[in-house]
């Protein structure tokens, strides 16, 4: 199986949004203006895989499959996050609170000390 870099799949993408061709000439265009360094057998490969795939079923296929997937780890990994920053931002608090009275503190023994 021959692998094919993402960076062609979504140059490929972006001509397919554009109602435009996806052609060796245009597809090469993309990934240049990118800086990309064009390996012209996976061009060719690319453009050669996309004539036979109907991208908007695809891309409807792949949708179905993937707000499922994708949201839960993204829902259980923000769910610690939050709970640890207003912790943090309490310590912090804390913290200048008691600086700010250490500070008041000094400021009062100069004057009366």
């Amino acid at each position: 199986m021959e692998v094919i870099n993402i960076e062609y799949v979504y140059a490929s993408l972006l001509l397919h949004y554009a109602k435009k061709p996806i052609e060796e000439k245009s597809l090469r265009k993309i990934l240049e203006a990118a800086g990309i360094e064009v390996d012209d057998i996976r061009l060719k490969a690319m453009v050669a895989a996309l004539k036979e795939v109907n991208i908007d079923e695809a891309i409807s296929a792949a949708s179905a499959i993937t707000p499922t997937v994708a949201t839960m780890p993204a829902a259980v990994s923000a769910a610690p996050s939050a709970e640890a920053k207003p912790k943090e931002e309490k310590k912090k608090e804390e913290e200048k609170k008691e600086e700010e009275e250490e500070e008041v503190a000094e400021g009062l023994a100069a004057l009366f000390g």
